[in-house]
């Protein structure tokens, strides 16, 4: 019985990859930076771990904890929409931090075991951000395009391992906790030069009626890196983000 291990899995499209592969008969480690066990039905092939994926040590302790792992899906992230003047330093730190700097770390902290069993597969959940600019994102969608261009290079580099990598780029989607997290750390609304623009960008995006991605797409998406060799490197996911990927070829 395969095993995955999946970053950030307390809601969002962590949580509903760690059901999918639950249902499919697999075992699942699902971990967190604050542990829940009422979130995910309960099963003997289930794991909950405590994981911050910017804490050294608390990689070093899932991952041990976690055996062999088969599939890594980096998952863990969050956003703080502002104009790039306005976003604090520290705030910068901690956006590379999680989304960069964590799925690194993570990584590393998993390759050398399916190096040496010369098998298993990496999925970095990125975002359909990065396929074209937008305002307000600009530090997260940096933060997530960096792991894009991460994967490119470093699929080369374990395919003589047998490792696979692959990039699921979600969309936009209503059914998560990621916009209501990020609407908490929107910076500028009432700044004196930016104010305007950013209440005009924020309700144009609200009022946007065009396709979105449901957690299930996600979830779907992940399977397929994970479970077909075939799959292509980049997996848009979501209608949104299908229709994304279409308008930057």
């Amino acid at each position: 019985m395969k095993t995955v291990l999946i970053t950030g899995c307390s809601s969002g499209f962590g949580l509903e990859t760690a059901r999918h592969f639950l249902a499919q008969g697999w075992q699942v480690v699902a971990t967190m930076r604050t542990p829940r066990e009422d979130v995910l039905p309960p099963s003997e092939r289930l794991r909950v771990l405590q994981l911050d994926v910017t804490d050294a040590q608390s990689i070093r302790n899932a991952v041990e904890a976690a055996g062999p792992i088969d599939v890594l899906v980096n998952n863990a992230g969050f956003g703080a929409p502002a104009p790039l003047e306005l976003t604090s330093m520290e705030t910068v730190r901690a956006l590379f931090e999680t989304n960069t700097f964590g799925t690194i770390a993570v990584t590393q902290a998993v390759l050398p075991q399916m190096r040496a069993r010369k098998s298993g597969v990496v999925v970095n959940v990125t975002s359909s951000v990065t396929y074209k600019p937008l305002p307000l994102v600009g530090i997260y969608r940096a933060a997530k395009a960096a792991v894009n261009a991460l994967t490119e290079s470093m699929a080369s580099e374990v395919e003589p391992f047998g490792v696979r990598v692959h990039i699921v780029l979600p969309g936009s989607s209503g059914e998560t906790s990621f916009r209501d997290t990020a609407r908490t750390r929107l910076r500028g609304i009432d700044d004196e030069a930016y104010g305007d623009f950013m209440q005009q960008t924020v309700a144009r995006m609200l009022a946007s009626t065009g396709p979105g991605t449901r957690a299930k797409d996600v979830a779907e998406a992940v399977w397929r890196a994970a479970t077909d060799p075939s799959a292509p490197m980049h997996i848009p996911a979501g209608a949104d983000a299908v229709q994304w990927a279409a308008e930057a070829r």
